[in-house]
Parts: C-alpha cells; structure tokens; sequence
C-alpha cells in the first residue's frame, strides 16, 4: 500500500481541455494534452526572370493556423483522475478495480467522440465547426486529420489504451476573411486577429512603434476592460495621425 504525499490532480483537479462541436453538446478529453503546436504558413509565388539566374519571388497569399496535439485514452485509469461527467469518473473508479479479465470499458466509447467529428453533418452537409478551450487556448476551426494508435488490449481483445494524433485547421468566417487588411502605415486602419499571449501594449507597439497608443484601440473596439482579450477576435486597429 502507498503511503507519502497524494497526487495532487486528485485534491486540485487539473482544468481539462474541452472540445464544442457547433450545435452539439461539448465534452472533456479524459486526460489533457502534454504539450500543444500551433503553425502557420504563408505562400509565395515563384516566376523565372528575364536573363537571371534567380526566379522573381512574389506574396501569393496567408495561410490559416494549424493547431496540433496528442491526446491520451486510458479505460483503466482512476476516475478522480480523467475528464468528464460525474457518471463517467464513477464508470472509471469502478472498472478500475477490476481484474484486467473483466474490464468493462471500451476505449473506442471516448476515443471515437473525438475520431467522429471529421464525419459530415447529415443537415449541413460538412463536418462540424468546432470549438476548443483549454484556459488561455481558445480555438475554432475544423478537425482535418486524426490518426487513433491503440496499444493495450483486454484478453478478449478489447482496446483499453489509445493515443490519438489530432490537427486543426483554424476557420475564420468570410465576412472576417475578406475585412480590408491594408499593410501601410500607422496612418492607415488596421485589422488584425487576436492570438494567444496579445496585449493592447504588443499590439501597439508592434503596429504603431508606441505602446502607449492602445487606449487608441481600446476606444475603437469599445473594450471597457483592456485587459480581457479574446484569442480569435477582431480588434481594429484605428489611424494614428
């Protein structure tokens, strides 16, 4: 029997990442990610010059973020340990104390929550737009890849373990997308999309060379509070004469 200091996640429980499909009901992932990557690419085009030896290199275009990571499924874990309702951490307590012959709880039942949200929605004819937060991470946009690697099995053959590999796309709506984003000067209105770690002073003093100037974009964006920003809205960023 074990006897020391407790583990922590079972007096403090950790937050746990949450996941929103639009129009369904949302859930918690049973164990949260070690580690997340966010990426983004941008595009540019290519064209041979007239009696050079190098090709003319033109902007072709931005590209949308890219949020990946690995989630981790265990039907054999302590239920004061994983995700979920009250129902499912009792299921968990209970199966954890049974001989492995007689686990009751297939891991496929959690993992495909997450698996199925590539498949198309009968009425919108795409697959679900989702929601994902996890404390500061607030993310939206679309499951475009999910690879499941099963790697323990009951004696019957049940799968009682899993990882699964999972990469977002970012969805930004077209009436966002195809807001004017000029790329001049301070003397010129700006719009720019909220990420994780931004604050009114980075932002201005990225943009205007003066972090004094975001009550500037306080003011224009009517924010009470400068201190509450959003990853994922759209801030304007006003002319400074």
């Amino acid at each position: 029997m074990y006897i020391g200091i407790p583990n922590p996640n079972m007096l403090i429980p950790l937050e746990k990442m949450t996941i929103q499909p639009e129009g369904k009901t949302a859930f918690k992932v049973l164990y949260n990610p070690e580690s997340y990557t966010q990426s983004r690419m941008v595009r540019y085009a290519q064209s041979s010059g007239i009696s050079t030896n190098t090709p003319v290199s033109q902007f072709a275009g931005g590209g949308l973020e890219i949020l990946t990571f690995r989630l981790f499924f265990d039907s054999m874990s302590a239920g004061s340990e994983v995700g979920g309702g009250l129902l499912d951490k009792a299921k968990f307590a209970a199966n954890s104390l049974l001989p492995s012959l007689t686990k009751l709880i297939d891991v496929r039942t959690y993992t495909k929550q997450v698996y199925s949200l590539m498949e198309i929605d009968p009425d919108k004819h795409v697959p679900p737009l989702l929601t994902l937060k996890w404390s500061s991470l607030q993310f939206t946009g679309h499951l475009i890849s999910c690879q499941q690697s099963f790697v323990r099995f009951g004696e019957q053959g049940t799968p009682l373990r899993a990882w699964l590999d999972c990469v977002f796309q970012e969805f930004i709506a077209p009436q966002k997308a195809t807001l004017p984003r000029p790329l001049e000067s301070p003397d010129t209105t700006k719009y720019r999309t909220v990420r994780q770690g931004d604050t009114l002073w980075s932002l201005s003093a990225k943009e205007y060379g003066q972090p004094e100037q975001w009550r500037a974009i306080a003011d224009a964006n009517g924010l009470a509070n400068p201190r509450l920003l959003r990853s994922g809205d759209r801030l304007v960023l006003p002319a400074i004469k």
